[in-house]
C-alpha cells in the first residue's frame, strides 16, 4: 500500500464585522476572517494538506485569488474539488489532524459541529478528523487578535 503525509497552513486576518467561517461552520462571532473566498482559514490548511500529499500544488494554484469565480465562495466547494482531484489520481484520505491558533474565539465548542461537515466532505468517518485549537499566549498577529492560522496534516492511500 503505498501512503503519502501532506501539510498544509493559513493564514487570515481577522477584522470585526465579518462572518466567521470555520471548518465549514459560521460561528457567531463579533470579528471574522477576511480573504477572497469565505476564509475559512481551516478548510484552506486541510486542502493544502491534501492537495500536497497528492503532489498536486497548492490551494492558491487551483482557487486563484485573483478569480473573480472564487469570490465570496464557500471553502467547502474547494475542499469537494481537492476530494474529486485525489479520487481521479487514485488517492484515498485516511486521516487529517488540524490545529487553530486562535487568541479570542473559543474553538472547542465548536469541534463536533465542523467535524460532522469535514467528514462526508473527505469520504471517511468523524473519527478520522482530529481539530485542536490554541492560543499564541498574547504573542505576535494571533495575540493582538489580528489574525487566525490554522495547519493541517493529511494521510492518503492509494485505492
Amino acid at each position: 500500500m503505498k501512503l503519502r503525509v501532506g501539510l498544509g497552513f493559513d493564514v487570515h486576518p481577522i477584522e470585526t464585522g465579518r462572518e466567521f467561517w470555520l471548518g465549514g461552520i459560521k460561528i457567531s462571532s463579533e470579528k471574522g476572517a477576511v480573504g477572497h473566498s469565505d476564509a475559512d482559514v481551516l478548510i484552506h490548511a486541510i486542502c493544502d494538506a491534501l492537495l500536497g500529499a497528492a503532489n498536486l500544488r497548492d490551494i492558491g494554484f487551483h482557487f486563484s485569488n485573483k478569480d473573480p469565480r472564487w469570490k465570496n465562495a464557500d471553502s467547502k466547494i474547494f475542499l469537494a474539488e481537492v476530494m474529486k482531484l485525489l479520487t481521479e489520481k487514485n488517492w484515498k484520505v485516511e486521516n487529517v489532524d488540524c490545529t487553530v491558533c486562535l487568541e479570542e474565539l473559543k474553538v472547542n465548542p465548536h469541534v463536533a459541529a465542523m467535524k460532522k461537515v469535514l467528514a462526508p466532505l473527505m469520504n471517511i468517518t468523524e473519527d478520522d478528523i482530529s481539530i485542536k485549537a490554541t492560543t499564541s499566549e498574547k504573542l505576535g498577529y494571533v495575540g493582538r487578535g489580528e489574525g487566525i492560522n490554522a495547519m493541517a496534516v493529511a494521510l492518503i492511500c492509494k485505492k
